[in-house]
């Protein structure tokens, strides 16, 4: 039961810094090149036009694995500097 716990809240946590990753610099490419801008929510849990199961499942994939390479890499800057 502990594992499943600290799974959820791994999950939790690196799905919203994945999602934050990938907010910040989507918005800012979307600004300089003049395009519509999405939602925290959208980049988050995935768009509301789709009802595909998978669509929303491959958001929080790649949130979790864009919040990993985003982790490890401000730990490596920290351990370097």
């Amino acid at each position: 039961m502990d594992e499943i716990a600290a799974l959820t809240i791994f999950e939790i946590i690196f799905n919203f810094i994945g999602a934050s990753f990938r907010w910040i610099f989507e918005n800012l490419w979307r600004i300089l090149t003049n395009k519509p801008k999405f939602t925290f929510k959208q980049y988050l849990s995935g768009t509301k036009k789709s009802h595909k199961y998978y669509d929303g499942l491959l958001h929080g994939i790649s949130n979790v694995i864009i919040g990993l390479i985003t982790t490890f890499i401000i730990i490596l800057l920290i351990i370097i500097l």
